[in-house]
C-alpha cells in the first residue's frame, strides 16, 4: 500500500545547526525560509512567553513569505536565562564576555520552542532544559572570545562546540540547548505527515 505523498517541508530558520540536528532524524527540508522579525522581549514577559511568541511569530512570517498554503512550516527560537534575564546572541565580544562571566560557575536555563504551522492549524512546544557551567577562568574566557564560536550563539555559547568542555551537567534535552528539541519535534512532524510520508 503506498504512503501519500508528504507535503512540502520548509525550514524557517538559517541555522545550520537545526539543519544538521534535523538531518539525525532522516528529515531534509525542501526549501529554507528564516523569517526577519522584531525580536525585541516584551516589557514584563516572561522567557518561556517570549520563546514562544518568537516561534509562532516565525512560523506565521514565513508562511506569509511561503505562499504555499499546503506547505508545513517549522520554526524555532532558543532562549538562555540567568535568573529571570535573557540572554540573546552577543551584539560584540564585550557583551559575550558579560554572558559568559554571569554564567561561569552558576546554573541556567535554556528555553527552546517550536512551532509548527500548515496553513491556518498551528502546533507549538516548549522544552526547558537546565545547564551547569563550571567557573571558567579570565583566560578561558578569553580564549572562547577569540575563537569566536560564540557569535550567532544564545547566551554566548555553543554546547556542541568548545564550550563542550565548560559544561559537566545538564538536566533535559540536549539537542534543545544545540536549537531544536529533536524527540518533540518529530512527533509534531509526524503528526503532520512529514515523517512517515514519501515524496
Amino acid at each position: 500500500m503506498n504512503q501519500p505523498a508528504r507535503p512540502t517541508f520548509i525550514l524557517g530558520s538559517a541555522s545550520p545547526r537545526r539543519q544538521e540536528l534535523l538531518a539525525q532524524i532522516g528529515i531534509t527540508p525542501d526549501r529554507i525560509l528564516p523569517a526577519d522579525i522584531d525580536e525585541t522581549p516584551l516589557k514584563a514577559e516572561t522567557p518561556r512567553d517570549y520563546a514562544l511568541r518568537m516561534a509562532l511569530q516565525k512560523a506565521e512570517a514565513t508562511a506569509e513569505l511561503a505562499v504555499d498554503s499546503e506547505a508545513v512550516i517549522l520554526a524555532a527560537d532558543t532562549v538562555v536565562v540567568a535568573g529571570r534575564r535573557i540572554l540573546g546572541k552577543p551584539a560584540d565580544d564585550a557583551e559575550a564576555r558579560v554572558f559568559l562571566v554571569l554564567l561561569s560557575g552558576r546554573r541556567h536555563k535554556v528555553i527552546t520552542s517550536l512551532a509548527v504551522r500548515k496553513g491556518a492549524k498551528s502546533v507549538s512546544r516548549l522544552v526547558e532544559t537546565t545547564v551547569r557551567m563550571r567557573p571558567l577562568s579570565p583566560a578561558e574566557i578569553d580564549g572562547y572570545i577569540a575563537s569566536g564560536e560564540w557569535r550567532g550563539k544564545a547566551g554566548g555559547y555553543a554546547i556542541q562546540g568548545l564550550a563542550s568542555a565548560f559544561v559537566p551537567w545538564i538536566q533535559g534535552s540536549f539537542s534543545a540547548v544545540v536549537g531544536l528539541p529533536l524527540a518533540e519535534t518529530a512527533t509534531v512532524l509526524r503528526h503532520f505527515g512529514i515523517i512517515g510520508g514519501s515524496r
